[in-house]
């Protein structure tokens, strides 16, 4: 019996980050990325997302390999947590090891993890699959698509991709190598999604460094950059033009100042003499002389920006004396994050430019043209629209019907779905656990939906706790009951209010002794649901009610 080729994603289908996929073959499977996701604003005291693995520890002994395609947060970030389920060797080029391995430092994993630093164009074997790095164009340098060559025939997923013709550095995305697979023939592409609402091509980050430069020049205030501090090329640019209007320049937040000093040491980097100096002694010079490298583009609540907006950073006090240049774009779900620190920034009279039209970002994702141009050459028989939310898949099919890639031929899958591919045919079978695993703090997966409704309801109704003083000995209420708000109302302004409270809930008690309700679950309830009626009719709100009953 011949085996069947399985594609089962795991995360970044319908969705912007998470990104994982599993590719399964006979005994064998294969993993392709292992990001984390962002939390949406309801998800309230969540840190971080990460893609559910119930699948892979179910059959952890068929993995052959975790596969990196870059050392982006959405595809490397949940990797530590993986490894502490499974033990699994992973497969990625230099600059992503270093920062994985950073990561894995933090959580003790670093030395029980195998790691094998692979170059562009290295060809591997785990089990029944061979593969192939291939170099593409992103905001983070050793950025890869993967070739992997099955026993059913090649797929090719693309990982995040652009075609830039003019790169800071590494040459443009390697078309010559896509078409030459193309012509031998590719099974399926698995493509990223991104961009694909933007029409035309997506600009070369050497256009951000020409603003920057008209940015610099002439300015007499103190610059104060944030982008995303991954972005290496983007960080070269900013101490280039700094080194040439003779700034000396600090660097604030511990992601950046690693990316920084392993991107150095690995060579990615090239930073004349004497241009990087601490905060403490750049803080000694004229503001005019000076340039800070900051974390935070996405207004995170623990980042340098934020804390200098809302004055919490111990060494950097913003004012009017500084121009702040926020060069990203907001991940969808953070723009009023972002904003509330650009408010902030403003209130302290500080210059912020942050419009998206004076070429301050520029996406790392290609567009609907470049979209077009990886189909065009690789000419697959099978499309997988990948990493996006499910409008972009969408758009991103229709790209591949107009490319010639017949419509029997598309899928656009869900999270968790087994797509099955054979010589004759792809579709989508049963369905494999999936969805969210929710880090709060140190707890990996102990908020589930239960917690995280108690917590809505909270945020937006407040709670109320009613204490019962009963008896022990013959379980009678010995005292009134006593009625505690939280993030509902005062109390001194609605004592008619807490009186209503006290009367409905003695009339609770009364209606438990008619009823003949002795048992303290069968009263707590009692008085929790008179009480939600009561509130529900009077108030047109529903807070969380807690009774509790002291025995006394």
């Amino acid at each position: 019996m011949v085996s069947k080729l399985k594609i089962i994603p795991l995360g970044g289908l319908g969705e912007i980050g998470k990104n994982m996929t599993a590719i399964e073959y006979g005994s064998d499977i294969i993993i392709i990325d292992c990001g984390m996701g962002f939390p949406d604003e309801d998800m309230y005291g969540i840190d971080i997302v990460l893609p559910d693995i119930t699948y892979l520890k179910n059959n952890a002994s068929r993995i052959r390999g975790l596969i990196l395609t870059h050392g982006h947060e959405d595809h490397i970030g949940a990797v530590p947590y993986v490894l502490k389920e499974l033990d699994i060797p992973i497969y990625t080029l230099p600059l992503t090891a270093a920062l994985v391995e950073l990561k894995l430092e933090e959580h003790d994993l670093l030395y029980n993890t195998q790691i094998f630093t692979k170059k562009v164009g290295s060809v591997f074997r785990l089990g029944c699959f061979t593969i192939e790095f291939i170099h593409v164009n992103h905001s983070i340098p050793d950025s890869v698509a993967v070739a992997i060559k099955t026993p059913l025939g090649t797929i090719i997923h693309t990982g995040d991709f652009k075609i830039d013709v003019t790169p800071i550095s590494g040459g443009m995305t390697d078309l010559a190598r896509l078409g030459q697979l193309g012509n031998e023939g590719v099974l399926a592409l698995l493509s990223d999604s991104t961009n694909t609402e933007k029409p035309g091509h997506s600009d070369s980050e050497r256009k951000v460094g020409e603003s920057f430069d008209k940015l610099f020049m002439g300015c007499d205030k103190r610059i104060i950059i944030t982008t995303f501090a991954s972005n290496v090329h983007r960080l070269q640019q900013i101490i280039d033009v700094a080194a040439k209007y003779k700034r000396k320049v600090g660097i604030t937040g511990r992601s950046m100042e690693n990316v920084i000093r392993v991107a150095m040491v690995l060579g990615y980097m090239d930073i004349p003499d004497n241009v990087l100096v601490d905060i403490e002694k750049l803080n000694k010079l004229p503001k005019n002389q000076t340039v800070i490298i900051s974390t935070g583009s996405q207004g995170e609540s623990m980042s340098a920006l934020y804390r200098m907006a809302f004055s919490e950073h111990k060494q950097i006090k913003v004012d009017a004396g500084d121009r702040i240049i926020i060069s990203a774009s907001a991940i969808p779900g953070n723009e009023n994050m972002i904003s509330r620190v650009i408010d902030e920034l403003f209130h302290k009279g500080a210059e912020v430019i942050y419009d998206k039209h004076t070429d301050l970002h520029v996406s790392g994702h290609a567009s609907q043209e470049e979209q077009k141009m990886i189909l065009g050459l690789v000419k697959p028989k099978y499309f997988i629209p990948v990493h996006g939310e499910h409008r972009m898949l969408v758009k991103h099919a229709e790209i591949g019907k107009m490319m010639g890639v017949q419509p029997k031929n598309i899928v656009v899958a869900e999270n968790g779905k087994v797509i099955e591919i054979t010589k004759k045919n792809i579709r989508c079978t049963e369905s494999v656990p999936s969805g969210a695993v929710l880090v709060d703090g140190s707890g990996v997966g102990e908020v589930g939906s239960v917690v995280l409704r108690d917590r809505h309801k909270l945020a937006e109704d407040g709670m109320i706790v009613v204490v019962l003083p009963y008896s022990t000995s013959d379980h009678t209420l010995i005292a009134n009951p006593e009625i505690v708000t939280r993030g509902f109302i005062y109390v001194k302004e609605a004592e008619e209010l807490m009186e209503e409270l006290k009367r409905v809930t003695l009339e609770s008690v009364d209606a438990c002794k008619a009823q003949h309700i002795n048992d303290w679950t069968g009263i707590k309830a009692k008085v929790k649901n008179n009480l939600a009626g009561y509130l529900y009719k009077t108030t047109g709100r529903n807070p969380m009610i807690l009774p509790v009953i002291c025995e006394i």
